[in-house]
């Protein structure tokens, strides 16, 4: 069983386990600067960059797709952690006020991943694009780190699935509202990036700026020696099993997202047939977050109500398993409108239960940032290996039918195997 530290009611506000519910409002900042973050990730990655890249090397569009998001992933993999660790160790004193150790972290990932937008917006080439990408990751996943810290920081344990509904549901917003952005209401792929810039700085920045970020007293910030930060971020799975296995499952889960969704434009055009792809990859995009929108919450409260997680994940692993078939065995239109919505449900239930269950297997009151960010690592870095697992499915082994039934495989044994977290029912 995982044992994690006891934190006790001397522990400073920065360190405690949090008792007092969080109000609505703050739960509504926090998802809007989650909203932001999503928004930054997703509506490049789904249509910013492949145009762009689509533009600079049509002949080769995929291989270059995959270099560039793929670079982009294994950034994140280095800064969602690292970033993490920072974070727990920030002391920042100005004219004699102390500050939290989370909202810097926010506000200037913020800040400097917008004009990496900008950035990335004047890019000719593909090794321009593939830099200013990398940039961006950086900059966004020091955003996110500190964002996925203040459910442990603030929400108690009877609150979290409920809340991790409401903050999960911004991922896929965040990708219908930058869609809606960046095809409708502004036009240019620089004046996209822009767009999505500028809405991330108004979405992050008010959580930053109104709500509380307890600080850190020196006397408890960990070692900030070079050697200490790299050795914190090993967490034995042998110490720690039941964080071991909660990383597992998430990658495995991450992966089969990252194999179904990294071509789905391409899919779209070159396997459905759709005349008008972009405009139809909106509408399975708002398909896919009913369908989430409707479930999350839900999911969540439920998943409070009974303190029972492990069932309503290998449920959602059911449920996007048989949508991601739907899309291997019939790649027809209507088909495909109809496990987008299936793949949306699922997709809801297991991100704000397994997100509330993650929180309740965090091994340090003192890491919690750092720790997250070792899980975020199960989301980046399927990223990094989606591309260059799908790239060759894709165009040697089978095409699209062999990808999405690799999908499901993968999506399926990622949820079975929560059952293996022994501390949450």
């Amino acid at each position: 069983m995982t044992t994690v530290d006891p934190t006790p009611a001397s522990l400073p506000a920065a360190l405690a386990e949090p008792a007092l519910p969080v109000r609505r409002g703050w739960v509504a900042l926090l998802a809007a600067a989650n909203l932001g973050v999503w928004m930054a990730f997703f509506t490049p990655i789904q249509v910013l960059l492949p145009q762009q890249v689509g533009r600079i090397v049509p002949a080769d569009k995929e291989a270059a797709l995959a270099l560039v998001t793929g670079l982009g992933a294994l950034a994140a993999v280095i800064a969602n952690p690292l970033a993490g660790a920072l974070s727990d160790r920030t002391c920042l004193r100005l004219g004699g006020r102390e500050f939290g150790r989370r909202h810097v972290w926010t506000a200037g990932g913020a800040v400097l991943g917008a004009a990496a937008l900008a950035l990335l917006a004047q890019q000719r080439t593909v090794v321009g694009v593939a830099l200013a990408w990398v940039a961006a990751q950086v900059c966004f996943n020091a955003m996110l780190a500190s964002l996925t810290a203040a459910v442990p920081d603030r929400v108690p344990v009877v609150q979290r699935g409920a809340v991790s509904g409401w903050v999960g549901i911004p991922q896929a917003f965040g990708l219908v509202l930058g869609v809606v952005l960046v095809t409708a209401l502004v036009t240019g792929n620089a004046a996209g990036y822009l767009a999505v810039g500028a809405a991330v700085l108004l979405l992050a920045l008010p959580f930053a700026l109104l709500t509380t970020d307890d600080p850190l007293p020196r006397a408890h910030r960990p070692a900030l020696r070079p050697g200490a930060l790299l050795a914190s971020m090993w967490v034995s799975p042998r110490r720690h099993p039941d964080f071991g296995w909660a990383w597992i499952t998430r990658f495995l889960v991450q992966l089969g997202n990252a194999l179904g969704t990294l071509y789905l434009l391409y899919f779209l055009t070159d396997e459905v047939g759709v005349a008008d792809p972009e405009g139809g990859l909106l509408v399975l995009i708002l398909l896919y977050t009913v369908g989430l929108a409707a479930t999350a919450v839900v999911a969540g409260r439920l998943s409070d109500r009974s303190g029972r997680r492990k069932i309503f994940v290998i449920a959602s692993g059911v449920v996007m398993a048989a949508a991601t078939v739907l899309l291997a065995v019939a790649p027809v239109w209507p088909v495909v409108m109809g496990a987008a919505l299936l793949l949306g449900a699922g997709y809801g239930v297991y991100l704000s239960v397994d997100a509330a269950l993650i929180t309740q297997v965090l091994p340090h009151a003192t890491n919690r940032a750092k720790d997250l960010g070792v899980i975020n690592i199960a989301n980046s870095a399927p990223q990094v290996l989606g591309p260059a697992i799908s790239a060759p499915i894709v165009v040697h082994l089978g095409g699209y039918p062999v990808l999405y039934a690799a999908t499901a495989v993968v999506t399926l044994l990622g949820s079975a195997l929560v059952v293996k977290i022994r501390s949450v029912p």
